[in-house]
């Protein structure tokens, strides 16, 4: 690393050069520079808005799930198996889905190594249960705080190696020529100034666009930079796919898992908290087939549109956004009175969910006591926010949760733009359906297999500054020239007045219910305000101006975002995954199973979007000689 100077169009800005830069500070950011470092590749920086910001951190669900290869019990699992489950999700490249196989026991195991807490039995087994799309009981946990003690035990990792970490930098701009990467543009907030970046390769660990959405269960420290890779020509992939579930909306966090298996009581109110209504119980024809979808709803969080249909677990999930979009009225889970219908000796509740409490013992009188008894830790964590599930009902909503697509990337997660790497959420690896926890196995796979790639192949010195600050001045200049024009700024809205604005807008037009014509509104809309964003936000300091990028990043997102929503119906796609489309008729289209064998990908080439239909990479074959792989192996090829 080293630190110097350049002087662009007058302006003289710091800027630290070294061979790769870490942009985020989650488990997937951390593992690249724990993994790079061990490579061998010393010359590493992370850089972050925060370190305590973002997902992994903030985020979790009861026991929030890593999913991985079956390492206990007698059951048959093998990587192929793993990697098939992968690809079934459909608009998956093979490619990907078999490292992400491959690698999950060497990711895992290191986790385990540096003190990540996954249970295993008195043998050295890593047992595990089964959570949604998984066929064989892969998943794991270390309990609710799951991706936080790995986000934990890599930054020990990465303290002790010394790896310089640039704590509280915004990045507003990527600096490419000729399709290649060549550096960042940041806001340092404590200096209140512009710092430069030069490196020889970066990895985009920044998570998904979360802010572009107000109803939301991402912590509110977690925006995303996902606009200023577009804007930069990195292609976006599968950016359709999402996954919407129940959620909290005081504090932001999951309702899966042992929340819906204490068979809570859901009810709505009028704005005030007046006519209480277990609003449930109109939809369902009887008790038990309401209790059956209540119970899913652990296994089954997300929204799915294949599981509304005859009284499916999806169907909660309709109902509660009925309540609050059709009947503007709010919805709460009571955890403190059994939902209508319950049997006192539980002999209503199906077969499944029955055998589910009997072995948990949670046959208690109220939802709190067997949650209590199921889970406490998932009890206890609303109680440190300062909500007692014993005396208070939680309000919730059907809540953005998680980007199944992002950026483009190849098997070595490299994007289309050279040197420019994605991991974490930011990459778009996953498709229409994942089984749960995989995301943060992904997360661990990528940044291990771009680590390779960079070590092995690009070892090479960042240019020196002076050739770096050509490659630098035009993003340079028009960065600079934004942000005079938001701070000279005599009237407009505030930065956040803007930022609700985007957010509500995501939420009401793009979430899980889509309709073609609002799509388009809201691109149009989305684009719009982008072009005249220096006119109509008013920025009176320069705090407020992280905030105003931020702003500018969001745009890009749902102008790119919303386009590829509308561009995938114009193909005939119908709902699938965790949204439904809607038609003029109020009906809903089905699902074109057909568009799982292609991945949407689109570029943003100001001021329209380019899409392009690529058929999925099929599994790599498995007829590998071992001496033919060994002298590969060998000669690093």
């Amino acid at each position: 690393m080293r630190k110097g100077k350049v002087k662009i169009n007058g302006h003289e800005i710091t800027v630290y050069s070294c061979n790769t830069v870490i942009v985020g500070s989650g488990a997937a950011g951390l593992n690249v520079a724990d993994r790079l470092f061990g490579y061998g590749q010393h010359d590493v920086a992370v850089v972050t808005e925060g370190i305590d910001m973002g997902t992994s951190r903030n985020a979790g669900s009861d026991k929030q799930t890593y999913y991985k290869l079956t390492l206990a019990g007698e059951g048959c699992d093998s990587i192929r198996e793993l990697a098939a489950t992968f690809f079934s999700g459909g608009c998956v490249h093979g490619d990907n889905a078999l490292c992400e196989a491959a690698l999950s026991a060497p990711s895992f195991y290191k986790l385990v190594d540096i003190g990540v807490p996954f249970p295993k039995n008195e043998y050295g087994e890593y047992v595990g249960y089964r959570t949604d799309h998984d066929p064989k009981q892969r998943a794991t946990s270390a309990g609710p705080l799951t991706s936080k003690y790995m986000t934990e035990r890599l930054l020990a990792q990465v303290e002790a190696k010394n790896i310089p970490i640039f704590d509280g930098f915004k990045i507003i701009g990527v600096i490419t020529y000729q399709n290649e990467y060549k550096g960042l543009l940041a806001l340092d907030k404590s200096r209140e100034s512009f710092a430069l970046f030069n490196s020889t390769n970066v990895v985009f660990a920044t998570g998904g666009p979360a802010g572009l959405y107000s109803c939301s269960v991402y912590p509110e420290s977690q925006t995303g930079a996902s606009g200023v890779a577009f804007e930069a020509g990195v292609m976006g992939a599968n950016l359709t796919e999402w996954q919407y579930g129940i959620a909290s909306t005081g504090f932001r966090w999951n309702l899966s898992g042992s929340y819906q298996q204490a068979l809570p009581r859901y009810i709505s109110t009028d704005k005030n908290g007046g006519d209480r209504q277990e609003f449930l119980t109109v939809h369902f024809p009887d008790a038990e087939k309401m209790l059956n979808a209540i119970f899913l709803k652990g296994y089954q969080w997300p929204f799915d549109s294949r599981k509304i249909d005859n009284f499916g677990s999806s169907m909660v999930d309709i109902l509660i956004h009925n309540e609050i979009q059709d009947k503007n009225r709010r919805v709460y889970l009571d955890f403190t009175t059994n939902p209508t219908g319950l049997a006192d000796d539980f002999g209503n509740i199906g077969k499944e969910a029955y055998s589910f409490l009997k072995n948990c013992d949670a046959f208690q009188k109220t939802p709190v006591e067997r949650l209590k008894q199921m889970n406490l830790p998932a009890y206890k964590l609303y109680l440190e926010k300062g909500i007692d599930l014993e005396k208070e009902p939680l309000e919730i909503a059907v809540c953005a949760q998680h980007n199944n697509g992002g950026l483009s990337v190849n098997c070595w997660w490299e994007t289309n733009i050279k040197r420019f790497f994605a991991v974490g959420e930011a990459a778009g690896t996953h498709g229409v359906r994942r089984p749960g926890g995989s995301a943060l196995n992904a997360g661990q796979v990528g940044g291990m297999r771009a680590a390779m790639f960079i070590a092995d192949n690009y070892a090479d010195e960042p240019a020196p500054d002076e050739v770096f600050a050509k490659y630098a001045e035009t993003l340079v200049n028009k960065k600079i020239a934004l942000a005079e024009r938001f701070l000279s700024g005599k009237q407009g809205k505030s930065p956040k007045e803007i930022r609700t604005q985007i957010a509500d807008r995501m939420s009401r037009y793009a979430a899980h219910i889509r309709n073609y014509e609002e799509l388009q509104i809201l691109a149009e809309q989305a684009k719009s305000q982008l072009e005249t964003i220096d006119n109509e936000m008013l920025v009176d300091d320069h705090k407020d101006l992280i905030i105003a990028f931020e702003n500018v990043d969001l745009l890009i997102a749902q102008f790119v975002y919303a386009s590829a929503m509308a561009n995938y119906i114009a193909n005939g796609g119908g709902s699938r995954g965790s949204y439904l489309i809607q038609t003029n008729d109020a009906s809903f289209k089905p699902e074109n199973q057909a568009l799982e064998s292609f991945v949407q990908e689109v570029s943003y080439n100001h001021p329209a979007c380019r899409f392009e239909w690529t058929e999925v990479r099929r599994i790599p074959s498995a007829d590998d000689w071992f001496e033919t792989v060994w002298k590969k192996f060998i000669e690093k090829k």
